[in-house]
């Protein structure tokens, strides 16, 4: 793999931090200072503002600068993070699953690394779900500070790791595309169109018809009572939820050969 941002040494491939993740908690503790320096006016309240600016420069400096190491090779995984300083070696995981968590009011959140342990094997803590068999997950990495791109880490993975690793993000993809939906003056709530389309693409992907039917009937029955109204266009909501209930009404076995 070619990649101006990995470093991939031929043997294993490190990722980075974003650069500039410095620069706003300096931004903080700097305009802190120069607000307890200025003048008298302001008095407890801005003494108060400064001394806050100044209290989450330095968390957020202190985090930042926390030890971090992120290397892929034939081997396995060697993570340094704060709560997680080991190798894991490729026997000790069951599954490595690059996911990306669900929009949060029409937000997406940023994609991250889990690893499913093998079993009889500890890792860290099991604070994760593999997202189509809920199977217990620890989180290695959060990408929304990683300078690599999902693809190169998913390329990586899909190198090194082998059957193990899953793209979760593309196999919901290919399970049932994610719609395009335009914003309007008025229709269906983000968050809950949202829900219900993720709940169906996982049901789809997972490949288990108690699922499909579980997450068809909560489209349904959704629907039924009425979606709440906010900013989703509603003819392209129902567009999408027809073909979405269509899709987990179609059982895997029924289907014609491709």
């Amino acid at each position: 793999m070619h990649s101006d941002t990995i470093a991939d040494r031929g043997y294993d491939v490190e990722l980075h931090r974003r650069p500039g993740r410095l620069l706003l908690p300096a931004i903080c503790i700097l305009a802190g200072i120069v607000l307890l320096t200025l003048g008298d006016g302001g008095g407890l309240l801005r003494t108060l503002v400064a001394l806050g600016g100044i209290a989450l420069g330095v968390v957020v400096l202190v985090g930042a600068l926390r030890p971090f190491r992120f290397v892929v090779d034939a081997d396995g995984l060697t993570v340094r993070r704060p709560g997680l300083r080991r190798t894991i070696r490729w026997p000790e995981l069951a599954a490595v699953v690059l996911d990306q968590p669900a929009p949060r009011s029409g937000v997406p959140a940023a994609p991250r690394l889990l690893a499913v342990p093998a079993t009889g094997t500890g890792i860290g803590p099991l604070d994760a779900r593999h997202p189509l068999d809920e199977r217990p997950a620890v989180e290695l990495l959060d990408l929304a500070g990683i300078r690599e791109s999902p693809g190169e880490i998913a390329a990586t993975l899909a190198r090194y790791a082998g059957d193990r690793f899953l793209d979760a993000r593309a196999l919901r993809r290919d399970a049932f595309a994610d719609p395009d939906f335009a914003v309007g003056l008025r229709g269906y709530r983000v968050d809950v169109v949202d829900a219900l389309i993720r709940g169906g693409q996982e049901a789809l992907a997972s490949g288990d018809p108690t699922r499909r039917r579980t997450a068809r009937a909560e489209i349904d029955q959704a629907r039924r009572a009425g979606l709440p109204v906010d900013l989703r266009g509603t003819l392209q909501v129902d567009e999408a939820l027809d073909a979405l209930g269509a899709a987990l009404a179609d059982e895997p076995a029924e289907r014609e050969p491709s």
